[in-house]
């Protein structure tokens, strides 16, 4: 479903008023609803926290160890996350280089640890001690000296003009790693970001060791902040809100943003906007495991517990011209809508899809050319494979945070989880 200004590039709307209380928020791409946020409660939203952390359990067949930061569940701490990163880019690191984990850790060791993933389900939060802050331009790395470029920034000489920016503006001791935001902006804004982070990370030092034991020390800032700082980009043609006040705040945190216009910044009162922009039919609609295609054409979504199985059918869609343009089209609309719909489920891990059966090698090779394409746009990770023996299209895509299915619905009681019912 798109909306009534499905011309605009990419929008967000921001609404404030609703029953939860929370601020919430939508991010389309060309009208269509990519991806749904929150104002998370603390114990929904922890990654970027940073807690003084009591060592409970070391496991040795694990290589890892639990430990207490404060929250209901220990966190989980991997060998690797556990010493000070290398940051080689061609290097994978490996535990066997970083040693065994009962060598680096013992029972009631105390450490300075920074949330990197969110509980899901049954596990508790992952950590690492590797510390970072994270600014609009640059990820500020204060325990390590380095200076590294976003890989996603693709071009030679601006990839050498950022780290050249990097290795000028920031501290001796401390790493910076440049952000894709970061592409085509003045070395004066980025500098004056690397400069906020180490005053932000200066004035956190004082604090740490009055800190009680398990603790937090620094958390990650509110949901206005974060679409600041990682989603509002020169391609938002358009922000809706349903405040005055909210708008006020919007401009404010633009204004020092030279390339970004915060006249864009609309105040809509008069209407529940995620009732006017379809936000709510959408998100149930990923409910359902089948997702129609515009041609006529469908999806099966199915989540397991080790991965995500993603079917693909021709359905209504009978082709005009030959069997093999029919499979073509239907598996193209397929991959650009899989891609839209791992981000707005917020579905991650390992993930196989079948589309339907192709003799072309070049068409094959169209297919996951139009899926890498609509997952590059995609801010979290992900990955595609390529094509197994059977025919099947393998992908990863980093798991971040809860899928919309968690946040918006709970296992229900009497089929022992295998279905859910809604919480709204």
């Amino acid at each position: 479903m798109k909306h009534e200004n499905a011309g605009c590039l990419k929008e967000i709307v921001i609404q404030s008023q609703n029953q939860s209380h929370k601020l919430r928020a939508a991010v389309f791409e060309q009208g269509e609803l990519m991806e749904v946020f929150e104002e998370e409660d603390g114990s929904s939203h922890l990654v970027g926290n940073i807690y003084r952390g009591r060592v409970e359990n070391v496991l040795p067949g694990m290589q890892a160890a639990f430990v207490d930061i404060g929250l209901d569940k220990n966190a989980f701490l991997y060998v690797d996350d556990a010493v000070p990163s290398r940051f080689e880019e061609d290097e994978k690191a490996d535990s066997a280089a970083h040693g065994r984990i009962e060598h680096i850790l013992k029972p009631r060791q105390e450490l300075l640890v920074q949330v990197v993933k969110d509980p899901v389900g049954t596990k508790g939060a992952r950590i690492s001690v590797n510390l970072t802050l994270p600014g609009r331009y640059v990820v500020l790395l204060p325990q390590v000296s380095y200076s590294g470029v976003s890989r996603k920034i693709l071009d030679n000489n601006e990839r050498a003009r950022l780290r050249d920016l990097a290795d000028r503006a920031k501290p001796e001791g401390m790493g910076v790693i440049i952000r894709t935001l970061a592409e085509g902006v003045d070395g004066d804004e980025i500098a004056e970001d690397i400069t906020q982070l180490v005053e932000n990370w200066r004035a956190l030092q004082p604090r740490i060791p009055h800190v009680s034991v398990p603790g937090i020390v620094h958390k990650d800032v509110d949901l206005i902040s974060r679409l600041v700082r990682d989603w509002i980009d020169q391609d938002v043609e358009k922000i809706t809100v349903d405040q005055d006040e909210l708008a006020i705040i919007l401009r404010k945190a633009l204004q020092n943003i030279e390339h970004l216009v915060a006249k864009h910044i609309h105040v809509v009162t008069s209407e529940d906007l995620f009732v006017r922009y379809g936000v709510g039919e959408e998100i149930r609609k990923t409910m359902r495991p089948k997702v129609w295609l515009k041609s006529g054409g469908y999806l099966v979504i199915q989540q397991t517990e080790a991965l995500i199985v993603i079917d693909v059918n021709t359905g209504k869609y009978v082709g005009q011209r030959s069997l093999e343009q029919t499979v073509l089209h239907t598996n193209l609309e397929a991959a650009g809508e899989i891609a839209r719909q791992l981000r707005l489920r917020n579905l991650g891990g390992i993930i196989i899809i079948d589309f339907i059966d192709m003799t072309s090698k070049e068409d094959q090779q169209q297919v996951i050319k139009v899926l890498e394409t609509a997952c590059a746009r995609d801010k979290t990770k992900s990955q595609v494979l390529g094509l197994t023996q059977l025919g099947l299209v393998e992908m990863t895509r980093k798991k971040v945070g809860q899928t919309l299915a968690v946040r918006y619905t709970s296992p229900c009681l009497t089929c022992d989880g295998s279905g859910r019912v809604w919480n709204g």
